[in-house]
């Protein structure tokens, strides 16, 4: 299947392209190409952008009901030194839509369907929100390939499980009332009152996305442990969160030794899009902390 990977004189103009879409409102909806697709283990053709010729590669995970234009601005504002690769995860964005039974197992098989069809070796997974779990199965997957997790908002608490009686009742509310419960869950992920345009526009493509798949989604948390993602992981893993729940760093790393988080106040579920600069910034210093050899 044909790829097509940005090379650096690529990137510069698609970082200047991106960079007028982002001097608009954020309701302009910026996006980011697709560079090509492979199968997952299933069959699902899963789409990805490529970007850079970096020996080490960052690859991006986003949460549920999101794409892989919610990274957007890590392409534009990372160096150039990285390859930056993002995936849409089956059911999402650009991904094919055939996937029968949904599962963060599944989904980090997306991930490394991606690595491999990339060929990729010196790899820092990155994952907000559902994409933090995602991560970790991806590494336990990807051993020898993947280097570090950094999770976005998510894996505060690696003893978290949902009952399925609670991940049911909330699938059964979104599947009554699909506009209602989105707007419902969207709100929960701001500050009140803070982020008003980039609210409206993560409430416009969430709320887009076909009610069947937010509801398989759901229904797939309900009983999931990550603990043992956390333990199966075999890399460092890091965390950049926001505020709005609290992180549990101490009891984490009774799970796995080598987590920690930096957490930025006032931030709420997507520090990526919120303050794109400072988490930049965060997310390079772990980055680096992992490709030095003593991370190794």
């Amino acid at each position: 299947m044909k790829m097509h990977r940005l090379g650096n004189g690529a990137v510069v103009a698609f970082a200047a392209a991106l960079a007028l879409v982002f001097g608009q409102a954020v309701t302009a909806q910026p996006q980011l190409p697709v560079s090509g697709h492979v199968r997952s283990a299933d069959g699902v053709e899963i789409a990805y952008v490529d970007q850079g010729d970096g020996p080490l590669a960052i690859v991006f995970i986003h949460g549920g009901l999101a794409d892989r234009s919610f990274w957007a601005k890590q392409f534009v504002g990372l160096p150039a030194t990285y390859r930056l690769v993002a995936l849409d995860l089956a059911g999402h964005g650009s991904s094919g839509r055939g996937r029968t039974v949904m599962s963060i197992a599944a989904w980090a098989g997306d991930v490394r369907a991606v690595v491999e069809r990339l060929d990729l070796h010196r790899v820092v997974l990155v994952g907000n929100s559902l994409g933090g779990p995602v991560a970790l199965e991806a590494a336990a997957l990807l051993k020898g390939r993947v280097i570090g997790v950094i999770g976005v908002d998510t894996l505060h608490d690696a003893h978290q499980k949902m009952p399925k009686e609670v991940a049911h009742q909330q699938a059964e509310a979104y599947r009554k009332d699909p506009a209602g419960a989105c707007r419902g869950m969207v709100a929960q992920l701001f500050h009140p009152g803070a982020e008003p345009e980039l609210h409206a526009w993560v409430e416009k493509r969430a709320c887009a996305m076909a009610p069947e798949i937010a509801v398989a989604m759901l229904e797939s948390f309900g009983g999931y442990d990550v603990e043992p993602a956390f333990r199966n992981a075999g890399v460092p893993i890091r965390a950049i969160n926001g505020d709005l729940w609290p992180t549990l760093v101490e009891a984490n790393r009774k799970v796995a030794p080598d987590f920690d988080a930096v957490i930025m106040k006032g931030a709420g579920h997507y520090p990526m899009l919120e303050r794109p600069a400072e988490f930049n910034r965060l997310l390079v210093r772990f980055v680096e902390a992992f490709a030095r050899p003593a991370a190794r």
